[in-house]
This record gives structure tokens, C-alpha cells and sequence, in this order.
């Protein structure tokens, strides 16, 4: 495995990130995202069935499945037992760290100040996750913090929708954009994947590079 995220991610920079109470819309799901041209998608462990959805996303092929709001080192554990090839936090822990990198699998912590950027600094990581980005204050939270840490990528997560994303994509430090919109509980609970495939295709669209 790969402990690297942007070789992993290959050049996809944006993260649908899904929250999915039925493990029996996981194809589907993971279908729908493919065709919209989607290349990774982040399953969030809110829910009791995650690692039905994980494991169950990733056999359907074609995605990069990592696993999201993973709170503590048996979460990391068990998520990537199911098929997670990356992990995301929604702060910075360092019990998951040390577990993701025994397991070798890329891990995204999230931040919220200086002093958190620091600390995944001190623990080797280049990448954070600016969570929850608009309620912080957005992309000028985004850019207060990138400015003294001109090393760190980031992955901004939280109130991001698809009027927001082009903006927060031409922000130089911005690594990718996480985002539940595409598909959002609403299109989940009434199976409407032609929707979620057409939110996705379209937030694919409006992507741009990683900037080089």
C-alpha cells in the first residue's frame, strides 16, 4: 500500500464524502460515482454497517475508498481490514496515526488552528483536513492558516457545496475538496443515482489540476 495520498488519489481532487445508513445502496452508490467520474470516495463511520459499505464499495472496483470521521485506532483498524485505502479524522489524534502508519495506509487528520497544523507536522504528515472549513471562516481561515505552513496541503471538509468548490480548488495549498453534496442523504434514501451520477459528473467538471 501506499502511504503517499496524492499518488493515491491521482490527480482526483474532489472527495464525495458519504454518510450511507444501508449497506445494500452501496453498489449502486459506488456506481453512480464511477460513471460521474469519480475516483474516490470517503465513507464516513457514522453509521453501524460502515464496513458493509466500505468493503462493499470497494469490490465494486473503480473507486478509491478510504474511510472517514474514524475516531480512534480500532476504527483505522477495522476499516481497513474492510477494503479502506486511506483514513480521515475529523481531528488530530495520534493513536490513529501511529495506526495508520503501522497499517501503511495515507492518514488525513483534521484541523482547526495553528497549533493542530504543528502537531501533525511534529507527527510527519504534510496533508490535514481543514474541518469543519466554512463554519471556521472558509477559504480565508484556509489561507491564514496555509500562509505560515507553506509545506502543507490541505483538505477542506464541512459546508462545501458545489458553488463554493472552483474556489476553494484555485486555492494553491488546496490539495482536494471534501463534500457530501453529491450525494447527499436525501438522494440516498430515494435511490435517485442518475442524480448523484449528475452532481458528480459536474463537480468533476468544474475540477481543476493540482496546481504543479
Amino acid at each position: 500500500m501506499t502511504t503517499d495520498l496524492t499518488a493515491l488519489l491521482a490527480g482526483a481532487r474532489i472527495v464525495p464524502v458519504l454518510t450511507v445508513p444501508d449497506p445494500a445502496t452501496a453498489a449502486p452508490l459506488a456506481r453512480a460515482l464511477s460513471a460521474g467520474g469519480a475516483r474516490c470516495a470517503e465513507v464516513t463511520f457514522r453509521t453501524p454497517d460502515a464496513e458493509q459499505v466500505v468493503k462493499a464499495m470497494a469490490a465494486e472496483g473503480g473507486l478509491v475508498v478510504g474511510a472517514g470521521t474514524v475516531l480512534t485506532a480500532e476504527q483505522a483498524e477495522r476499516a481497513v481490514a474492510a477494503g479502506a485505502r486511506f483514513v480521515v479524522s475529523p481531528g488530530l489524534d495520534h493513536e490513529v496515526v501511529a495506526a495508520c502508519r503501522e497499517l501503511g495506509v495515507p492518514v488525513v487528520p483534521g484541523v482547526a488552528t495553528a497549533t493542530e497544523v504543528m502537531g501533525a507536522l511534529r507527527a510527519g504528515l504534510d496533508t490535514v483536513k481543514l474541518f469543519p472549513a466554512e463554519p471556521l471562516g472558509g477559504r480565508a481561515m484556509l489561507r491564514a492558516l496555509a500562509a505560515p505552513f507553506p509545506g502543507v496541503r490541505f483538505m477542506p471538509t464541512g459546508g462545501i457545496d458545489a458553488a463554493g468548490l472552483a474556489d476553494y480548488l484555485a486555492e494553491p495549498a488546496v490539495l482536494a475538496v471534501g463534500g457530501s453534496w453529491m450525494a447527499a442523504p436525501a438522494l440516498l434514501a430515494s435511490g435517485d443515482y442518475p442524480e448523484i451520477r449528475r452532481l458528480t459528473a459536474e463537480a468533476v467538471e468544474r475540477s481543476t489540476p493540482w496546481p504543479t
